[in-house]
Protein backbone atom coordinates (compact mmCIF):
# COMPACT_ATOMS: atom_id res chain seq x y z
CA UNK A 1 0.00 0.00 0.00
CA UNK A 2 2.30 2.73 -1.21
CA UNK A 3 1.48 6.38 -0.78
CA UNK A 4 2.99 7.43 -4.09
CA UNK A 5 0.18 5.94 -6.17
CA UNK A 6 -1.65 8.47 -8.37
CA UNK A 7 -4.93 9.78 -6.99
CA UNK A 8 -7.93 7.79 -8.15
CA UNK A 9 -10.82 9.33 -10.11
CA UNK A 10 -13.51 10.30 -7.59
CA UNK A 11 -15.95 7.62 -8.81
CA UNK A 12 -13.38 4.88 -8.21
CA UNK A 13 -12.08 6.32 -4.93
CA UNK A 14 -15.57 6.19 -3.39
CA UNK A 15 -15.89 2.45 -3.98
CA UNK A 16 -15.41 -0.11 -1.23
CA UNK A 17 -15.48 -3.73 -2.38
CA UNK A 18 -15.45 -6.23 0.48
CA UNK A 19 -16.60 -9.65 1.59
CA UNK A 20 -18.10 -10.75 4.89
CA UNK A 21 -16.52 -13.91 6.27
CA UNK A 22 -17.40 -15.96 9.32
CA UNK A 23 -18.10 -19.37 10.79
CA UNK A 24 -21.69 -20.57 10.09
CA UNK A 25 -24.20 -19.07 12.53
CA UNK A 26 -22.08 -16.13 13.65
CA UNK A 27 -24.75 -13.87 12.15
CA UNK A 28 -23.25 -12.99 8.79
CA UNK A 29 -26.45 -13.07 6.74
CA UNK A 30 -28.22 -10.91 9.35
CA UNK A 31 -25.37 -8.41 9.19
CA UNK A 32 -25.61 -8.35 5.38
CA UNK A 33 -29.32 -7.60 5.69
CA UNK A 34 -28.69 -4.66 8.00
CA UNK A 35 -26.04 -3.27 5.63
CA UNK A 36 -28.67 -3.27 2.91
CA UNK A 37 -31.20 -1.72 5.27
CA UNK A 38 -28.88 1.17 6.21
CA UNK A 39 -27.81 1.55 2.60
CA UNK A 40 -31.49 2.19 1.83
CA UNK A 41 -31.55 -0.87 -0.43
CA UNK A 42 -34.35 -2.64 1.42
CA UNK A 43 -37.11 -1.27 3.61
CA UNK A 44 -37.23 -3.97 6.26
CA UNK A 45 -34.51 -6.49 6.88
CA UNK A 46 -35.89 -10.03 6.36
CA UNK A 47 -35.47 -11.27 9.88
CA UNK A 48 -33.77 -14.61 9.69
CA UNK A 49 -36.01 -15.73 12.54
CA UNK A 50 -39.34 -14.22 11.39
CA UNK A 51 -42.08 -16.59 10.22
CA UNK A 52 -42.76 -18.00 6.77
CA UNK A 53 -42.33 -15.63 3.87
CA UNK A 54 -40.94 -12.83 6.03
CA UNK A 55 -38.11 -15.20 6.86
CA UNK A 56 -36.68 -15.19 3.35
CA UNK A 57 -33.54 -13.16 3.64
CA UNK A 58 -32.76 -11.11 0.58
CA UNK A 59 -29.31 -12.44 -0.21
CA UNK A 60 -30.26 -16.15 -0.28
CA UNK A 61 -32.03 -16.89 -3.56
CA UNK A 62 -31.59 -20.64 -4.16
CA UNK A 63 -34.44 -22.91 -3.17
CA UNK A 64 -32.14 -24.91 -0.90
CA UNK A 65 -30.86 -21.78 0.87
CA UNK A 66 -34.43 -20.78 1.60
CA UNK A 67 -35.32 -24.24 2.90
CA UNK A 68 -32.29 -24.63 5.13
CA UNK A 69 -31.60 -21.06 6.18
CA UNK A 70 -27.91 -21.30 5.23
CA UNK A 71 -26.07 -19.42 2.50
CA UNK A 72 -24.81 -21.81 -0.16
CA UNK A 73 -23.56 -19.59 -2.96
CA UNK A 74 -21.78 -16.26 -2.70
CA UNK A 75 -23.90 -13.35 -3.85
CA UNK A 76 -22.94 -9.78 -4.66
CA UNK A 77 -24.81 -6.60 -3.78
CA UNK A 78 -24.15 -2.95 -4.59
CA UNK A 79 -25.65 -0.02 -2.72
CA UNK A 80 -24.79 3.53 -1.63
CA UNK A 81 -23.93 4.54 1.92
CA UNK A 82 -23.29 8.23 2.67
CA UNK A 83 -21.07 9.31 -0.24
CA UNK A 84 -19.66 5.82 -0.79
CA UNK A 85 -20.61 2.98 -3.09
CA UNK A 86 -20.39 -0.37 -1.30
CA UNK A 87 -19.97 -3.61 -3.25
CA UNK A 88 -20.60 -6.32 -0.73
CA UNK A 89 -19.98 -9.96 -1.52
CA UNK A 90 -21.70 -12.38 0.81
CA UNK A 91 -19.90 -15.72 1.11
CA UNK A 92 -21.15 -19.09 2.31
CA UNK A 93 -19.81 -19.71 5.83
CA UNK A 94 -20.40 -23.46 5.68
CA UNK A 95 -17.05 -25.20 5.24
CA UNK A 96 -18.49 -27.49 2.54
CA UNK A 97 -18.57 -24.50 0.21
CA UNK A 98 -15.17 -23.09 1.04
CA UNK A 99 -13.85 -23.14 -2.52
CA UNK A 100 -16.53 -20.68 -3.64
CA UNK A 101 -15.51 -18.48 -0.72
CA UNK A 102 -11.77 -18.66 -1.49
CA UNK A 103 -12.43 -17.57 -5.05
CA UNK A 104 -14.67 -14.74 -3.91
CA UNK A 105 -11.85 -13.41 -1.75
CA UNK A 106 -9.76 -12.86 -4.91
CA UNK A 107 -12.36 -10.33 -6.07
CA UNK A 108 -12.47 -8.04 -3.02
CA UNK A 109 -10.15 -5.45 -1.47
CA UNK A 110 -11.05 -6.03 2.18
CA UNK A 111 -13.01 -8.34 4.45
CA UNK A 112 -15.25 -8.01 7.47
CA UNK A 113 -14.79 -10.89 9.89
CA UNK A 114 -17.82 -11.66 12.02
CA UNK A 115 -17.23 -13.35 15.36
CA UNK A 116 -19.85 -14.67 17.78
CA UNK A 117 -19.34 -12.99 21.18
CA UNK A 118 -19.96 -16.26 23.02
CA UNK A 119 -17.91 -18.59 20.82
CA UNK A 120 -14.94 -16.48 19.75
CA UNK A 121 -12.74 -17.63 16.88
CA UNK A 122 -14.05 -20.86 15.32
CA UNK A 123 -12.37 -23.24 12.87
CA UNK A 124 -13.90 -21.92 9.66
CA UNK A 125 -13.08 -18.33 10.62
CA UNK A 126 -9.50 -19.39 11.02
CA UNK A 127 -9.34 -21.02 7.56
CA UNK A 128 -10.87 -18.02 5.82
CA UNK A 129 -8.62 -15.69 7.73
CA UNK A 130 -5.58 -17.60 6.40
CA UNK A 131 -6.77 -16.89 2.84
CA UNK A 132 -7.12 -13.18 3.63
CA UNK A 133 -3.65 -13.25 5.12
CA UNK A 134 -2.17 -14.79 1.93
CA UNK A 135 -3.53 -11.82 0.01
CA UNK A 136 -2.74 -9.24 2.76
CA UNK A 137 -6.38 -8.20 2.76
CA UNK A 138 -7.28 -5.52 5.30
CA UNK A 139 -9.72 -6.96 7.85
CA UNK A 140 -12.31 -5.24 10.02
CA UNK A 141 -13.76 -7.35 12.83
CA UNK A 142 -17.31 -7.27 14.15
CA UNK A 143 -18.03 -9.06 17.42
CA UNK A 144 -21.71 -9.97 17.15
CA UNK A 145 -24.42 -11.11 19.61
CA UNK A 146 -23.28 -8.92 22.51
CA UNK A 147 -26.91 -8.77 23.67
CA UNK A 148 -26.60 -12.46 24.64
CA UNK A 149 -24.30 -13.86 27.29
CA UNK A 150 -20.89 -13.19 25.74
CA UNK A 151 -17.36 -13.80 26.91
CA UNK A 152 -15.18 -11.22 28.58
CA UNK A 153 -14.12 -8.53 26.10
CA UNK A 154 -10.40 -8.90 26.84
CA UNK A 155 -10.68 -12.66 26.43
CA UNK A 156 -12.23 -12.29 22.96
CA UNK A 157 -9.52 -9.84 21.88
CA UNK A 158 -6.74 -12.07 23.27
CA UNK A 159 -8.12 -15.06 21.43
CA UNK A 160 -8.17 -13.19 18.12
CA UNK A 161 -4.61 -11.94 18.66
CA UNK A 162 -3.32 -15.38 19.59
CA UNK A 163 -5.15 -17.66 17.18
CA UNK A 164 -4.91 -15.36 14.18
CA UNK A 165 -1.59 -13.65 14.98
CA UNK A 166 -2.86 -10.16 14.19
CA UNK A 167 -2.89 -7.00 16.32
CA UNK A 168 -6.37 -6.05 17.51
CA UNK A 169 -7.31 -2.48 18.35
CA UNK A 170 -10.75 -1.68 19.82
CA UNK A 171 -12.75 0.77 17.70
CA UNK A 172 -15.61 0.57 20.17
CA UNK A 173 -16.01 -0.88 23.67
CA UNK A 174 -19.12 -2.67 24.97
CA UNK A 175 -20.95 -1.42 28.06
CA UNK A 176 -22.46 -4.35 29.94
CA UNK A 177 -23.25 -7.63 28.21
CA UNK A 178 -26.10 -10.09 27.82
CA UNK A 179 -29.25 -8.66 29.39
CA UNK A 180 -27.35 -5.69 30.73
CA UNK A 181 -25.86 -4.77 27.36
CA UNK A 182 -26.61 -1.06 26.93
CA UNK A 183 -24.49 -0.15 23.94
CA UNK A 184 -20.94 0.83 23.11
CA UNK A 185 -18.53 3.68 23.49
CA UNK A 186 -17.06 4.73 20.12
CA UNK A 187 -13.36 5.13 20.92
CA UNK A 188 -12.44 6.62 17.56
CA UNK A 189 -14.95 9.48 17.76
CA UNK A 190 -15.61 9.81 21.53
CA UNK A 191 -19.32 9.03 21.24
CA UNK A 192 -21.69 7.00 23.34
CA UNK A 193 -23.94 4.73 21.26
CA UNK A 194 -27.00 3.37 23.06
CA UNK A 195 -29.02 0.40 21.83
CA UNK A 196 -32.78 0.53 21.28
CA UNK A 197 -34.20 -2.89 22.16
CA UNK A 198 -37.76 -1.97 21.26
CA UNK A 199 -37.45 -1.86 17.48
CA UNK A 200 -34.83 -3.96 15.77
CA UNK A 201 -34.83 -1.92 12.57
CA UNK A 202 -34.15 1.38 14.31
CA UNK A 203 -30.68 2.68 15.01
CA UNK A 204 -30.08 3.46 18.67
CA UNK A 205 -29.36 7.00 19.84
CA UNK A 206 -25.94 8.60 19.77
CA UNK A 207 -24.81 10.86 22.59
CA UNK A 208 -21.88 13.15 21.84
CA UNK A 209 -19.54 12.99 24.83
CA UNK A 210 -16.62 15.17 25.67
CA UNK A 211 -14.11 12.50 26.59
CA UNK A 212 -14.50 9.88 29.31
CA UNK A 213 -14.69 12.33 32.24
CA UNK A 214 -17.83 13.97 30.85
CA UNK A 215 -20.49 13.97 33.66
CA UNK A 216 -23.07 13.20 30.95
CA UNK A 217 -21.94 9.57 30.96
CA UNK A 218 -23.47 9.02 34.41
CA UNK A 219 -26.88 10.15 33.13
CA UNK A 220 -26.98 7.35 30.59
CA UNK A 221 -25.11 4.51 32.30
CA UNK A 222 -26.04 2.93 35.68
CA UNK A 223 -23.28 3.42 38.28
CA UNK A 224 -22.13 -0.22 38.59
CA UNK A 225 -21.76 -0.57 34.80
CA UNK A 226 -20.05 2.80 34.49
CA UNK A 227 -17.40 1.88 37.05
CA UNK A 228 -16.56 -1.42 35.29
CA UNK A 229 -16.57 0.28 31.90
CA UNK A 230 -14.15 3.04 32.95
CA UNK A 231 -11.76 0.49 34.50
CA UNK A 232 -11.85 -1.62 31.33
CA UNK A 233 -11.22 1.36 29.05
CA UNK A 234 -8.21 2.41 31.11
CA UNK A 235 -6.79 -1.12 30.88
CA UNK A 236 -7.56 -1.34 27.16
CA UNK A 237 -5.73 1.91 26.45
CA UNK A 238 -2.66 0.67 28.32
CA UNK A 239 -2.61 -2.92 27.09
CA UNK A 240 -3.87 -2.81 23.51
CA UNK A 241 -2.21 -1.15 20.50
CA UNK A 242 -3.55 2.21 19.36
CA UNK A 243 -5.41 2.43 16.04
CA UNK A 244 -2.97 2.80 13.12
CA UNK A 245 -4.53 3.27 9.68
CA UNK A 246 -1.42 2.16 7.75
CA UNK A 247 -1.28 -1.14 9.69
CA UNK A 248 -4.96 -1.75 9.05
CA UNK A 249 -4.42 -1.25 5.31
CA UNK A 250 -1.47 -3.64 5.13
CA UNK A 251 -3.41 -6.35 6.95
CA UNK A 252 -1.34 -6.50 10.16
CA UNK A 253 -3.94 -4.88 12.45
CA UNK A 254 -7.70 -5.30 12.70
CA UNK A 255 -10.02 -2.78 14.40
CA UNK A 256 -12.87 -4.48 16.30
CA UNK A 257 -16.41 -3.17 16.74
CA UNK A 258 -18.91 -4.71 19.16
CA UNK A 259 -22.64 -4.94 18.58
CA UNK A 260 -25.74 -6.95 17.87
CA UNK A 261 -26.66 -7.26 14.20
CA UNK A 262 -30.16 -8.56 14.91
CA UNK A 263 -30.86 -5.39 16.94
CA UNK A 264 -29.26 -3.20 14.23
CA UNK A 265 -26.74 -2.14 16.84
CA UNK A 266 -23.11 -1.35 15.99
CA UNK A 267 -23.76 -1.96 12.30
CA UNK A 268 -23.73 1.67 11.24
CA UNK A 269 -20.44 2.28 13.09
CA UNK A 270 -18.94 -0.72 11.30
CA UNK A 271 -20.15 0.65 7.94
CA UNK A 272 -18.67 4.04 8.73
CA UNK A 273 -15.45 2.26 9.64
CA UNK A 274 -15.39 0.52 6.25
CA UNK A 275 -16.06 3.83 4.49
CA UNK A 276 -13.45 5.75 6.47
CA UNK A 277 -10.68 3.17 6.91
CA UNK A 278 -11.33 0.53 4.22
CA UNK A 279 -9.22 0.55 1.05
CA UNK A 280 -10.36 1.99 -2.29
CA UNK A 281 -10.01 -0.44 -5.25
CA UNK A 282 -6.46 -1.86 -5.30
CA UNK A 283 -4.09 -2.85 -8.14
CA UNK A 284 -4.44 -6.52 -9.15
CA UNK A 285 -1.78 -8.95 -10.45
CA UNK A 286 -1.80 -10.46 -13.96
CA UNK A 287 0.67 -12.77 -15.68
CA UNK A 288 2.41 -9.78 -17.34
CA UNK A 289 2.07 -6.75 -15.07
CA UNK A 290 0.00 -5.16 -12.34
CA UNK A 291 -3.26 -3.52 -13.39
CA UNK A 292 -4.08 -0.28 -11.56
CA UNK A 293 -7.70 0.81 -11.11
CA UNK A 294 -7.09 4.29 -12.52
CA UNK A 295 -5.98 2.96 -15.95
CA UNK A 296 -8.36 4.05 -18.68
CA UNK A 297 -8.70 0.73 -20.47
CA UNK A 298 -11.36 -1.53 -18.95
CA UNK A 299 -10.19 -4.90 -17.57
CA UNK A 300 -11.93 -7.43 -15.37
CA UNK A 301 -12.06 -11.12 -14.47
CA UNK A 302 -14.74 -13.71 -13.80
CA UNK A 303 -14.58 -15.03 -10.23
CA UNK A 304 -17.90 -16.84 -10.14
CA UNK A 305 -20.46 -18.26 -12.53
CA UNK A 306 -24.01 -18.88 -11.37
CA UNK A 307 -26.18 -21.04 -13.60
CA UNK A 308 -29.97 -20.79 -13.63
CA UNK A 309 -30.27 -17.79 -11.34
CA UNK A 310 -33.64 -17.43 -12.97
CA UNK A 311 -34.88 -21.03 -13.45
CA UNK A 312 -37.33 -19.88 -16.16
CA UNK A 313 -34.50 -18.68 -18.39
CA UNK A 314 -31.67 -21.25 -18.20
CA UNK A 315 -29.35 -18.27 -18.05
CA UNK A 316 -25.86 -18.19 -16.65
CA UNK A 317 -24.49 -15.10 -15.09
CA UNK A 318 -20.75 -14.53 -14.88
CA UNK A 319 -19.80 -12.33 -11.92
CA UNK A 320 -17.04 -10.01 -13.11
CA UNK A 321 -14.85 -7.88 -10.87
CA UNK A 322 -13.77 -4.79 -12.80
CA UNK A 323 -10.10 -4.13 -12.17
CA UNK A 324 -9.66 -0.89 -14.09
CA UNK A 325 -11.37 1.72 -16.21
CA UNK A 326 -14.88 3.04 -16.73
CA UNK A 327 -17.12 0.40 -18.26
CA UNK A 328 -20.13 1.44 -20.39
CA UNK A 329 -22.96 -0.78 -21.48
CA UNK A 330 -22.60 -2.10 -25.04
CA UNK A 331 -18.79 -2.07 -24.96
CA UNK A 332 -16.90 -4.67 -26.97
CA UNK A 333 -14.36 -6.45 -24.80
CA UNK A 334 -11.79 -9.06 -25.75
CA UNK A 335 -12.46 -12.46 -24.20
CA UNK A 336 -8.77 -13.36 -23.74
CA UNK A 337 -9.04 -17.16 -23.43
CA UNK A 338 -11.20 -17.48 -26.55
CA UNK A 339 -9.35 -14.71 -28.40
CA UNK A 340 -12.68 -13.24 -29.56
CA UNK A 341 -14.39 -9.91 -29.01
CA UNK A 342 -17.60 -10.01 -27.00
CA UNK A 343 -20.22 -7.26 -26.91
CA UNK A 344 -21.51 -6.74 -23.37
CA UNK A 345 -25.00 -5.50 -24.11
CA UNK A 346 -26.95 -6.38 -20.97
CA UNK A 347 -24.67 -6.08 -17.92
CA UNK A 348 -26.48 -6.17 -14.57
CA UNK A 349 -25.80 -4.84 -11.10
CA UNK A 350 -27.12 -6.88 -8.18
CA UNK A 351 -29.27 -5.68 -5.36
CA UNK A 352 -29.53 -8.95 -3.45
CA UNK A 353 -31.70 -11.13 -5.71
CA UNK A 354 -32.98 -8.18 -7.73
CA UNK A 355 -30.85 -7.23 -10.66
CA UNK A 356 -31.09 -4.22 -12.87
CA UNK A 357 -29.45 -3.33 -16.17
CA UNK A 358 -26.61 -0.95 -15.60
CA UNK A 359 -25.46 1.70 -18.06
CA UNK A 360 -22.00 2.01 -16.53
CA UNK A 361 -19.67 0.65 -13.89
CA UNK A 362 -16.22 1.55 -12.56
CA UNK A 363 -13.12 -0.28 -11.34
CA UNK A 364 -14.02 -2.00 -8.07
CA UNK A 365 -17.60 -2.78 -9.12
CA UNK A 366 -18.96 -6.28 -9.58
CA UNK A 367 -21.21 -6.70 -12.58
CA UNK A 368 -23.08 -9.71 -13.87
CA UNK A 369 -22.80 -10.66 -17.53
CA UNK A 370 -25.53 -13.06 -18.69
CA UNK A 371 -24.09 -15.50 -21.24
CA UNK A 372 -24.64 -18.97 -22.62
CA UNK A 373 -21.53 -20.68 -21.42
CA UNK A 374 -18.80 -18.60 -23.08
CA UNK A 375 -17.50 -17.24 -19.78
CA UNK A 376 -15.87 -19.45 -17.14
CA UNK A 377 -14.24 -18.84 -13.79
CA UNK A 378 -10.85 -17.21 -14.24
CA UNK A 379 -11.60 -15.67 -17.66
CA UNK A 380 -10.18 -12.22 -18.29
CA UNK A 381 -11.96 -9.46 -20.26
CA UNK A 382 -9.94 -6.52 -21.57
CA UNK A 383 -10.08 -3.79 -24.22
CA UNK A 384 -7.56 -5.71 -26.32
CA UNK A 385 -4.55 -6.48 -24.12
CA UNK A 386 -3.83 -10.22 -23.86
CA UNK A 387 -3.31 -10.59 -20.11
CA UNK A 388 -4.59 -13.04 -17.55
CA UNK A 389 -5.41 -12.26 -13.94
CA UNK A 390 -3.62 -14.68 -11.62
CA UNK A 391 -4.27 -16.18 -8.23
CA UNK A 392 -7.73 -17.69 -8.73
CA UNK A 393 -7.39 -21.17 -7.26
CA UNK A 394 -9.02 -24.45 -8.15
CA UNK A 395 -8.64 -27.10 -5.45
CA UNK A 396 -8.48 -30.86 -5.75
CA UNK A 397 -11.75 -32.32 -4.45
CA UNK A 398 -11.62 -34.27 -1.21
CA UNK A 399 -14.68 -36.44 -1.87
CA UNK A 400 -15.44 -38.35 -5.07
CA UNK A 401 -18.65 -40.13 -6.05
CA UNK A 402 -19.97 -41.67 -9.24
CA UNK A 403 -23.04 -39.95 -10.65
CA UNK A 404 -25.70 -41.80 -12.66
CA UNK A 405 -28.98 -40.64 -14.15
CA UNK A 406 -32.09 -42.42 -12.80
CA UNK A 407 -33.10 -42.92 -16.45
CA UNK A 408 -30.23 -44.38 -18.55
CA UNK A 409 -31.72 -42.75 -21.71
CA UNK A 410 -30.97 -39.35 -20.19
CA UNK A 411 -27.19 -39.76 -19.90
CA UNK A 412 -26.62 -36.96 -22.46
CA UNK A 413 -28.77 -34.54 -20.44
CA UNK A 414 -26.85 -35.47 -17.33
CA UNK A 415 -23.55 -34.68 -19.06
CA UNK A 416 -24.85 -31.23 -19.97
CA UNK A 417 -26.07 -30.54 -16.43
CA UNK A 418 -22.80 -31.68 -14.86
CA UNK A 419 -20.69 -29.63 -17.27
CA UNK A 420 -22.75 -26.59 -16.36
CA UNK A 421 -22.05 -27.10 -12.65
CA UNK A 422 -18.36 -27.74 -13.36
CA UNK A 423 -18.07 -24.43 -15.21
CA UNK A 424 -19.90 -22.72 -12.39
CA UNK A 425 -17.24 -24.07 -10.03
CA UNK A 426 -19.84 -25.93 -7.95
CA UNK A 427 -18.10 -29.28 -8.45
CA UNK A 428 -15.33 -30.97 -10.38
CA UNK A 429 -16.56 -33.38 -13.04
CA UNK A 430 -14.22 -36.09 -14.29
CA UNK A 431 -14.89 -38.37 -17.25
CA UNK A 432 -12.83 -41.58 -16.94
CA UNK A 433 -11.15 -42.56 -20.22
CA UNK A 434 -12.16 -46.19 -19.57
CA UNK A 435 -15.79 -47.06 -18.80
CA UNK A 436 -18.97 -45.02 -18.65
CA UNK A 437 -20.42 -42.56 -16.17
CA UNK A 438 -19.01 -39.49 -14.49
CA UNK A 439 -17.07 -39.02 -11.30
CA UNK A 440 -18.05 -35.91 -9.41
CA UNK A 441 -15.65 -34.39 -6.91
CA UNK A 442 -16.51 -31.85 -4.21
CA UNK A 443 -14.87 -30.28 -1.18
CA UNK A 444 -17.69 -31.04 1.29
CA UNK A 445 -20.37 -33.73 1.55
CA UNK A 446 -23.26 -31.25 1.68
CA UNK A 447 -22.43 -30.32 -1.93
CA UNK A 448 -23.63 -33.72 -3.20
CA UNK A 449 -27.07 -32.98 -1.73
CA UNK A 450 -27.07 -29.50 -3.25
CA UNK A 451 -26.08 -30.87 -6.66
CA UNK A 452 -28.68 -33.65 -6.63
CA UNK A 453 -31.43 -31.22 -5.63
CA UNK A 454 -30.36 -28.64 -8.23
CA UNK A 455 -30.07 -31.18 -11.09
CA UNK A 456 -33.57 -32.36 -10.27
CA UNK A 457 -35.05 -28.85 -9.85
CA UNK A 458 -33.30 -27.16 -12.77
CA UNK A 459 -33.12 -30.03 -15.28
CA UNK A 460 -35.92 -32.35 -14.15
CA UNK A 461 -33.37 -35.21 -13.89
CA UNK A 462 -33.44 -37.48 -10.85
CA UNK A 463 -29.84 -38.65 -10.22
CA UNK A 464 -28.11 -40.83 -7.71
CA UNK A 465 -24.62 -40.54 -6.29
CA UNK A 466 -22.80 -43.76 -5.49
CA UNK A 467 -19.52 -44.35 -3.69
CA UNK A 468 -16.49 -44.43 -5.97
CA UNK A 469 -13.35 -46.51 -5.54
CA UNK A 470 -11.31 -43.29 -5.80
CA UNK A 471 -10.67 -40.90 -2.95
CA UNK A 472 -9.00 -37.93 -4.59
CA UNK A 473 -7.81 -36.44 -7.86
CA UNK A 474 -4.56 -34.81 -8.96
CA UNK A 475 -3.84 -32.83 -12.10
CA UNK A 476 -1.00 -34.25 -14.23
CA UNK A 477 1.66 -31.73 -15.10
CA UNK A 478 5.11 -31.94 -16.66
CA UNK A 479 6.81 -33.34 -19.69
CA UNK A 480 4.36 -34.51 -22.39
CA UNK A 481 6.19 -37.75 -23.24
CA UNK A 482 6.37 -38.70 -19.54
CA UNK A 483 2.66 -37.92 -19.08
CA UNK A 484 1.81 -40.16 -22.07
CA UNK A 485 3.71 -42.99 -20.38
CA UNK A 486 1.71 -42.54 -17.17
CA UNK A 487 -1.56 -42.49 -19.12
CA UNK A 488 -0.77 -45.63 -21.11
CA UNK A 489 0.30 -47.60 -18.06
CA UNK A 490 -2.55 -46.50 -15.75
CA UNK A 491 -5.63 -46.22 -17.96
CA UNK A 492 -8.01 -47.23 -15.18
CA UNK A 493 -6.90 -44.22 -13.11
CA UNK A 494 -7.01 -41.51 -15.79
CA UNK A 495 -9.86 -39.10 -16.48
CA UNK A 496 -10.29 -35.67 -18.03
CA UNK A 497 -11.84 -32.66 -16.28
CA UNK A 498 -14.32 -30.28 -17.92
CA UNK A 499 -11.48 -28.28 -19.49
CA UNK A 500 -10.11 -31.46 -21.06
CA UNK A 501 -7.06 -31.49 -18.74
CA UNK A 502 -5.72 -34.87 -17.66
CA UNK A 503 -6.39 -35.98 -14.12
CA UNK A 504 -5.01 -38.93 -12.17
CA UNK A 505 -7.63 -40.47 -9.84
CA UNK A 506 -6.11 -41.95 -6.71
CA UNK A 507 -7.24 -44.42 -4.08
CA UNK A 508 -4.41 -44.02 -1.59
CA UNK A 509 -1.53 -41.67 -0.90
CA UNK A 510 0.60 -44.64 -2.05
CA UNK A 511 -0.72 -44.18 -5.63
CA UNK A 512 0.55 -40.60 -5.67
CA UNK A 513 3.96 -41.51 -4.23
CA UNK A 514 4.33 -44.37 -6.73
CA UNK A 515 3.70 -42.18 -9.79
CA UNK A 516 6.07 -39.47 -8.59
CA UNK A 517 8.73 -42.10 -7.82
CA UNK A 518 8.41 -44.14 -11.04
CA UNK A 519 7.93 -41.40 -13.61
CA UNK A 520 10.48 -38.65 -13.71
CA UNK A 521 9.32 -35.27 -14.97
CA UNK A 522 5.69 -35.78 -13.90
CA UNK A 523 4.14 -33.91 -11.00
CA UNK A 524 0.70 -34.46 -9.51
CA UNK A 525 -0.80 -31.13 -8.51
CA UNK A 526 -3.54 -30.63 -5.93
CA UNK A 527 -4.52 -27.25 -7.37
CA UNK A 528 -4.49 -25.70 -10.78
CA UNK A 529 -4.83 -22.06 -11.72
CA UNK A 530 -8.27 -21.68 -13.18
CA UNK A 531 -8.53 -21.89 -16.97
CA UNK A 532 -4.96 -21.35 -18.00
Amino acid sequence: MLDNRPTLPAEIARRRTFAIISHPDAGKTTLTEKFLLFGGAIQMAGQVRAKGEARRTRSDFMQMEKDRGISVSASAMSFDFDTFRFNLVDTPGHSDFSEDTYRTLTAVDAAIMVIDGAKGVESQTQKLFEVCRLRDLPILTFCNKMDREARDTFEIIDEIQESLAIDVTPASWPIGQGREFLGCYDLLHDRLELMDRADRNIVGETVQINGLDDPNLARHIPAHLLETFLEEIEMARELLPAFDHAQVLNGSMTPIWFGSAINSFGVRELMRGMAEFGPAPQPLPTDKRQISPEEEAVTGFVFKVQANMDPKHRDRVAFVRLASGHFKRGMKLLHVRAGKPMAVSNPVLFLASDRELTEEAWAGDIIGIPNHGQLRIGDTLTEGEAIRFTGIPSFAPELLQTCRAGDPMKAKHLEKALMQFAEEGAAKVFKPIVGAGFIVGVVGALQFEVLASRIELEYGLPVRFEPSQFTSARWLAGDKAAIDKVVNANKGHIATDHDGDLVYLTRLQWDIDRIERDYEGVTLAATKEMMV
